[in-house]
């Protein structure tokens, strides 16, 4: 199967939204948020054991850059700035995106953490 390349990729601050199209006329609204907390760098990926984000509920972005022909590198207003979303990995989050989103809040809520920086969970077990 050959790498479903966006044919149009714009980047919108103020929304805080990455909008792709492709060829097939599909499109897709990926947040912030979401692209960070799964970004595919090594400080996130762990090497091997992932490491939950939290606190990225107001995250943004600062830019974009394309690099080479297979990949972009975003940069967010937290000050990550070192993975590279290859063409393959943007369409793996924007087809599973429901189910990805999911898995990250079910993550959340097992490690008692917030997506909000402002919010500290505490649980009392009676």
């Amino acid at each position: 199967m050959q790498t479903a390349i966006p044919t149009d990729i714009k980047l919108k601050k103020a929304s805080r939204t990455l909008m792709l199209s492709y060829a097939d006329g599909q499109s897709y609204a990926l947040s912030a948020e979401y692209l960070r907390v799964y970004s595919p760098s090594a400080e996130v990926r762990g090497h091997g054991n992932p490491v939950l984000q939290t606190g990225k509920k107001h995250v943004g972005f600062k830019g974009i850059e394309q690099v080479g022909n297979y990949a972009v590198r975003l940069d967010f207003d937290d000050g990550h700035e070192t993975g590279l979303y290859s063409w393959e990995y943007l369409y793996e989050l924007a087809t599973q995106q429901d189910r990805m989103w999911q898995a990250y809040l079910d993550q959340l809520d097992k490690a008692g953490a917030s997506r909000d920086p402002n919010e500290s969970v505490v649980r009392f077990v009676p």
